[in-house]
């Protein structure tokens, strides 16, 4: 199905750009929705891969606790109690529950894809694609600007960087894109040792800080004190605790990625792709013990900053303001000791920015290509990050790199997820007929959407920014997919033993398809249409035809194979038959594959259709039928410019 004529040569820049690009120009072979590696991945054992994750999930203590005092005061510790025992009993049963079900790393996404068909499907995945993308981008803004307040604040440099956050913030999210533009593999071996290193000197910090809590003993009893002047007895606060709980929602951070970096684990000898038993069974325990270890950091991280920082500090403005920790490391073991722990956090931050980089290169590829949604450059690396790249220039500059306003919108992407997958965990649960899980996921669900609404209503910006990534995928998805209307998009041609020996019979002579409509199927049907064809085309009464008949399947797929079979009607009329999205396609690749093995160029026949061209053409781009002999034959010139080579259309 290749194009004959001669096109001029790439030049080099373009070249570099859309390098690893399967297919960079329009009908040269099958698409994929994204490359596939020459090689997969060796596996590595389950508690390295956890170190991916961990410098998402584990970076957040960086700015967690500041966070937390900024939205519950004095009641940080009970109010992360409360995020810790919905992280146990809820996130993690759930992501659990979705490694089971999409152990390839799909996620949560695409069993909710599954769950759901035609136009609708697409829609609402673009719409948890928008979400994602403001989980992710946030995630690169907000870990820059937490990093570039790091450095700020540090005593060594505060006095050079002061009110340079917002250009420190920029150089760090070009420098990231910097890094992806000239190529950039996940270390496995890196995050391991900057997982293990921030750790360590986070669990130096706290020590310290439980030491001088444990020492000084007025400071345990100032503070549940003011506690109890301010909220009265431990009901109220419980109740207080549950209310502030969504502002805490960043604590939730991660999951999602555990589940990607699931291909990367180690599975057993004995695994197959249908059934990693090994890969699922370790997945689990690097979700469990993730969670567990960011658990017991969150309550110790937010009682020793509660207790050991004053109130102001947190403010805008305060040195502990998006560092608590970093405050701590500074004030009770030194300038030394606090620059080794900025450079940490800093580091780590930086590769959590890395780490949604690599999630939104994968996510966005695996579906908006496939949905004819993006154009053929998307499916290449470097284009994609420049894009990601300018969006989070923007993101940055409208916060004003303010890593606690963009709390709210970070939160918003990460529960709408946690909350989607909450959401196809019941509703595997209730397929496989397990009523106690189902019972306990749903609970589960509304726990996440209480939190996801509850955090839109306090905290609206999420919901803006998350509302304008969806209108923008959306937008310019269709505009795509509009732009690719007349693309050929038929990845591959297959044809049963009956169809074959129709084309076999054909290639002795001029080669004559009628496109039918079908109806009735009756023998006064087809009879009646090759006397209506002959008619309208003036064509001899001994000229033989073939039937071509498509059904339109699920009209909103934009690519996929093509299967023909062949039989015979009334006992003398041969029909072939096809299943596609797009009947105009789905006769246009019939038409090349007939001309490829054949080499004849074949005829096809059609009837005008009747009503506006401008509601047919709608009907075509969204039924995948209405202007079927004009779209046809676009779709034919845009496949083969060489018209010698072109199959005939006819239309009476």
């Amino acid at each position: 199905m290749a194009a004959t004529t001669e096109h001029p040569p790439p030049s080099r820049f373009r070249v570099w750009m859309l390098q690893g690009l399967s297919d960079m120009g329009k009908g040269h072979g099958p698409q994929r929705p994204h490359a596939e590696p020459e090689h997969a991945p060796a596996g590595q054992p389950w508690y390295r891969v956890m170190c991916l994750t961990g410098v998402d999930y584990f970076s957040t203590l960086g700015y967690q606790p500041g966070i937390a005092a900024l939205a519950a005061g004095l009641l940080s510790p009970v109010a992360t109690i409360v995020l810790v025992i919905v992280t146990l009993a809820g996130a993690l049963p759930v992501y659990r529950r979705v490694a089971e079900e999409s152990p390839h790393g799909e996620g949560s996404i695409a069993m909710l894809e599954r769950l759901l068909s035609f136009w609708k499907g697409k829609l609402f995945v673009l719409t948890l694609l928008g979400f994602a993308a403001t989980d992710f981008l946030i995630t690169i803004t907000l870990s820059a600007a937490d990093a570039s307040t790091h450095l700020v604040e540090n005593p060594h440099l505060h006095s050079a960087l002061h009110e340079k956050q917002m250009v420190i913030t920029l150089v760090l999210v070009a420098l990231l894109g910097a890094v992806f533009l000239k190529g950039f593999l996940e270390a496995i071996g890196f995050a391991v040792t900057l997982v293990a290193g921030y750790l360590a000197l986070n669990a130096v910090v706290v020590a310290v800080g439980l030491y001088h809590v444990l020492t000084e003993g007025h400071v345990v009893t100032d503070w549940s004190s003011a506690l109890t002047a301010e909220h009265g007895n431990v009901l109220v606060m419980i109740g207080v605790a549950l209310i502030v709980f969504p502002k805490l929602a960043l604590g939730l951070s991660g999951f999602e990625t555990g589940v990607a970096v699931m291909p990367h684990v180690k599975g057993d000898p004995g695994d197959t792709e249908n059934r990693p038993e090994g890969r699922v069974r370790d997945t689990k325990k690097l979700l469990t013990t993730a969670a567990l270890i960011m658990s017991g950091f969150l309550i110790t991280t937010s009682f020793i900053t509660t207790l050991l920082i004053p109130e102001k500090e947190f403010e805008s403005g305060g040195q502990a303001n998006g560092r608590a920790l970093a405050f701590l490391a500074h004030e009770y073991l030194g300038n030394t000791f606090g620059t080794i722990y900025d450079i940490s956090t800093i580091a780590i931050l930086w590769f959590a920015g890395a780490s949604a980089m690599a999630g939104l290169l994968n996510l966005m590829p695996r579906y908006l290509p496939r949905y004819g949604m993006a154009p053929h450059w998307a499916r290449a690396v470097r284009p994609m990050v420049v894009v990601f790249t300018l969006v989070a220039f923007l993101v940055t500059w409208i916060f004003d790199a303010d890593v606690d306003a963009q709390g709210g919108a970070y939160a918003t992407g990460v529960l709408v997820l946690i909350s989607s997958a909450a959401i196809a965990v019941t509703i595997a649960a209730h397929k496989a007929g397990q009523r106690n899980w189902t019972i306990a996921f749903a609970v589960i669900s509304a726990v996440f959407l209480y939190t996801t609404v509850g955090n839109a209503i306090e905290r609206p910006d999420g919901v803006k920014i998350g509302a304008c990534f969806i209108a923008g995928i959306i937008l310019i998805s269709l505009l795509s997919r509009l732009l690719r209307a007349f693309e050929l998009r038929v990845t591959g041609v297959a044809l049963d033993d009956t169809a074959e020996r129709f084309v076999h019979a054909m290639a002795g002579r001029k080669i004559r398809l009628i496109a039918n409509e079908p109806d009735q199927r009756d023998e006064a049907e087809y009879r009646d249409k090759i006397e209506q064809i002959r008619q309208d085309n003036d064509l001899p009464e001994q000229d033989d035809f073939v039937f071509v008949e498509v059904t339109v399947t699920d009209p909103s797929e934009f690519e996929a194979g093509l299967a023909v079979h062949g039989e015979v009607m009334h006992g003398r009329y041969r029909v072939l038959t096809l299943e596609s999205s797009s009947i105009p396609n789905a006769l246009a690749a019939l038409l090349l594959h007939i001309r490829d093995t054949t080499d004849r160029i074949p005829h096809i026949y059609f009837e005008w259709t009747e009503g506006g061209p401008f509601a047919n053409f709608l009907r075509f781009f969204l039924f995948g039928q209405g202007e079927v002999a004009p779209v046809t034959r676009e779709v034919l010139r845009e496949a083969e410019p060489d018209r010698t080579r072109r199959p005939r259309v006819h239309t009476g």
